[in-house]
């Protein structure tokens, strides 16, 4: 890139050189350069012809640009030429310039290395001048570019622009929509296409100049930079939406292509109809199809009294190909073993080969082989000699999976589960038992059976000839080994039969010894309510004896109510509160309670009191309290009532 510059900047000398030379003679002549830009089509690459430049104000004063072009050059060339390129001297040529803005090259420029400035032109309009800005300056910084975006933001324009000084500017980048132009020194224009935004921020950066005035009002700095509009997003969001629907569209189009034709319906039911379903019920061709339509007519509700008979026939057939599907499943389950063993003894073949190739690479890898041979072939071998063993551990590896395989498969059938044996009671052992008593006389009466055919084979085999002495010769053969065959399998039920009444004769025992241990625990439970009763007896007659004493010791004006006393059922004073507690307890509780429930709550107030002891002295107090039975079937129990207002009414 540098190179082309540099040719460009010594041709642009040499012309200009030339131009001057002969300025005195063409002073009235025309510039090559024009003053303005023609308008740009709505595609600028689309057209052929070069950007032409006309002017429409004749021949530069002494203070165009074109003067300050000529005294610049005059400058550069006393400086002996310096390497910096002034973009104005193309201008002034012969040659036209490499513009961006030209058609067919498009707005944004090729990019450029970093350490090259990026070259932008003086830009000439009918009523205005575009001066480029500094090419050492970066680029001027711009937003996120919006979806859809086609307005631009124009600030820094001159005080006195007009919009169609800026329809002027704008319109070389594309076909401009609308301008809304803001009192301040900026304004919006929106464009026709999206590439035509990026044309139109090319321009930013460039110093705006009206006519030759160089009034401040007259110039301005432009900023071009991406607008958000709601136009533009509208636009741009109804195009999505209508990408979308067309993306749908096409989806479902390939769906509907590819979805599998619809099943044809099936006709509703008529004589007619079933004795065809029912024909084609019987070929195993048209069976699915039968099927179907006999499973859609029961789903209708076609069955009814008329048709009943027709419909239990088409089912009975249906169901004659049960039995078919279970031996086709069969067949195929055959194939499948065979072609497993069939897989593992080629699988096996394959290994057989392998550890051959391996063996050969072994012995050539002695040293008696291995020294005549050259480190190339050396490096073969033992390379070959790896990948085959890979191999071979690969393949070994599969037929010990296949194996292994097997091997669980044959466990998991002969090991029973340990829970349901531990499970089994007396009834499965006493069925499995009887079963095997059966299976014994079947077999016993088998053996009988074989054993006749035998002695009838035997008186027959001397009056036949030699030929048929070797066919019944290998009959006889034949029928030893089934007759030793169902010896073997008579002893083993005999044994499993011995080790059956073995377990149950184990289990019996096991129960004899659990009923034994339950009648011992009954007899000690017995035993410790009888020590209960005993101790509390015990407890009553040493309250008796103490208030046997007291009525010794006192007074004989007193001993007509102790008499009283000693016969009464309440013989102490500890007895007496209880009788208090008890009553005041089961008064609140009018549908009575438990004897459990009235000591638990008795044994809150004192922890000695025991159940025996309230139980004794309630059943002494009948006309103070009342034992019933309550509840039904396993609900079943007895409860404590209060029942004194009664008992004093009676007494």
């Amino acid at each position: 890139m540098s190179l082309v510059v540099f040719k460009l900047y010594t041709a642009t000398v040499f012309v200009k050189e030339f131009w001057e030379a002969g300025a005195s003679s063409t002073a009235g002549a025309a510039l090559p350069v024009s003053a303005g830009l023609n308008p740009l089509s709505l595609d600028p690459a689309s057209s052929s012809k070069s950007l032409q430049l006309s002017s429409s104000a004749g021949p530069r004063g002494p203070g165009s640009p074109g003067e300050d072009g000529r005294e610049l050059g005059k400058k550069r060339r006393r400086a002996n030429l310096p390497a910096d390129f002034d973009p104005a001297l193309g201008m002034m040529t012969g040659i036209p310039p490499i513009n961006p803005m030209m058609p067919g090259l498009g707005i944004v420029p090729p990019p450029t290395p970093p350490d090259m400035p990026a070259v932008k032109e003086i830009i000439h309009c009918k009523s205005c001048t575009l001066f480029p800005p500094n090419p050492h300056l970066p680029p001027p910084a711009t937003r996120e570019r919006p979806p859809g975006c086609k307005t631009v933001f124009v600030g820094g324009l001159p005080e006195n622009g007009t919009e169609q000084i800026i329809m002027e500017v704008f319109e070389q980048c594309g076909e401009v929509i609308a301008i809304r132009k803001s009192k301040k020194n900026f304004c919006h224009i929106r464009f026709a296409e999206e590439f035509m935004v990026d044309k139109a921020l090319y321009l930013s950066g460039y110093r705006i100049r009206l006519g030759s005035s160089t009034d401040k009002k007259d110039t301005g700095r432009l900023h071009v930079d991406f607008a958000q509009a709601r136009d533009d997003l509208y636009e741009w969001e109804c195009k999505q939406r209508m990408l979308a629907r067309e993306e749908r569209h096409r989806r479902r189009l390939e769906e509907e292509r590819f979805r599998p034709p619809s099943p044809p319906p099936v006709v509703h039911y008529s004589d007619h109809e079933g004795s065809v379903v029912a024909e084609k019920l019987k070929d195993e061709t048209k069976f699915l199809e039968a099927i179907q339509t006999l499973l859609t007519w029961i789903e209708r509700g076609e069955v009814n009294r008329r048709t009943a008979n027709n419909f239990y026939s088409m089912i009975q057939s249906a169901n004659s190909h049960v039995r078919r599907l279970v031996n086709e499943k069969a067949a195929h389950e055959k194939e499948m073993e065979e072609a497993k063993d069939k897989f593992k003894l080629a699988l096996s073949g394959i290994l057989v080969q392998f550890e051959q190739i391996v063996a050969v690479y072994h012995s050539a890898s002695k040293q008696k082989a291995w020294d005549h041979f050259t480190k190339a072939q050396r490096k073969n071998i033992s390379v070959w000699c790896k990948q085959a063993e890979e191999i071979r551990n690969i393949h070994n590896d599969e037929l010990m999976g296949i194996r292994r395989e097997e091997e669980m498969e044959m466990s998991d059938e002969e090991i029973e589960d340990p829970s349901e044996m531990k499970e089994t009671e007396e009834s499965a052992l006493v069925s499995q038992v009887e079963a095997l008593k059966e299976e014994n006389d079947s077999l016993r009466w088998q053996l009988d059976a074989y054993r006749n055919e035998v002695e009838l084979l035997k008186q027959e085999q001397g009056k036949a000839s030699r030929d048929e002495d070797t066919t019944k010769g290998q009959q006889m053969k034949l029928l030893q080994q089934a007759l030793q065959g169902m010896q073997k399998h008579l002893l083993k039920v005999q044994d499993e039969y011995k080790k059956r009444e073995a377990e149950l004769e184990k289990v019996k025992e096991d129960k004899l010894k659990l009923e034994t241990l339950l009648e011992n625990l009954k007899e000690q439970q017995s035993m410790a309510d009888e020590e209960d009763k005993e101790r509390d007896a015990s407890d009553c007659q040493g309250n008796e004896s103490s208030a046997a004493r007291a009525c010794a010791c006192s007074q004989e004006k007193e001993c007509p109510a102790e008499k009283v006393l000693s016969s009464s059922p309440v013989r102490s004073e500890r007895e007496v509160l209880l009788v208090g507690i008890i009553s005041t307890f089961l008064h609140v509780h009018p549908f009575g309670a438990s004897i459990e429930y009235i000591c638990s709550y008795l044994q809150r107030l004192d922890s000695k009191i025991c159940t025996a002891e309230v139980e004794v002295l309630m059943t002494r107090l009948q006309n103070t309290f009342r034992q019933e039975l309550s509840g039904v079937g396993a609900s079943l129990e007895k409860r404590w009532k209060f029942c004194g207002f009664d008992g004093l009414k009676m007494t």
